[in-house]
This record gives structure tokens, sequence and C-alpha cells, in this order.
């Protein structure tokens, strides 16, 4: 696993190990209800993993790490999937809601590509050094 040269690398880690948490709570708890038009949790499903796979890239330095974190969002999606279908009553799985995270694991790796891969490095220089 290559970071990147952050002055607290262990914070920036740190955020995204809670982000995956939240998402797998969020997943895996009765769900909340929210008004909206049919399928529009997909855009949320899209926003949470783009969120992950964008922070990976911003933590990760090496490509490697990066893809490596990119699959495993993308197995996570599916995991969850699995076990809203298998494992729990209050949820179903959905293979739209996996796509649409698999599409935001996508996107969000995408910025690894961009001067947007370093805007958190920067962060980090000038709060912490």
């Amino acid at each position: 696993m290559t970071l990147r040269p952050f002055a607290r690398p262990w914070l920036w880690l740190g955020v995204w190990a809670a982000g995956w948490a939240l998402c797998i709570a969020l997943s895996l708890l009765p769900p909340i209800t929210l008004d909206g038009p049919p399928n529009s949790d997909k855009v949320g499903h899209f926003l949470a993993y783009f969120t992950l796979s964008a922070w990976a890239t911003l933590v990760f330095h090496a490509r490697r790490a990066q893809a490596l974190a990119a699959v495993a969002l993308v197995l996570l999606g599916l995991g969850i999937e699995w076990a809203q279908a298998n494992l729990t009553d209050t949820r179903q799985g959905d293979l739209r809601d996996a796509l649409a995270n698999t599409l935001g694991v996508g996107l969000g790796w995408a910025l690894a590509f961009t001067p947007v891969a370093t805007l958190l490095e920067k962060l980090d220089r000038k709060l912490f050094r």
C-alpha cells in the first residue's frame, strides 16, 4: 500500500475507513424512507461509491493501490447487495444498485488521472507542515 506523502497519513486513511464503515452500516440497517422519483436511490449509491473511490485516489499514490481499492469497492457493492438479499429482512438486493455503485467507483477512480488527485496532499501540507 503506497500512501501519498502526508504528514498525517493515518488521518486521511482513517477518514476513508470511516466512509467504508458508514456505507456498510447504512446499507444493512433498516432503510430510511425518502420521497423521490422511482429508482432515485441509484443516485445515492453512485455518489457514495464515487466518494469512496475518489477518496482512495486522493490517499493512495500508486496506481496499483488505487486499482486494488477500486476492485475492493466493486466487491463491497456486490457483497452488500448479496447481504441485503440474503441476510436482512428489511432490505432487498438489487443489481441496478450494484451497477450504480460500480459506475461511481469507475468515475471516482478516473480522478486519479487528473490534477484533482493531488488536492488532499496540498491540503495536508497547508494544515500540518
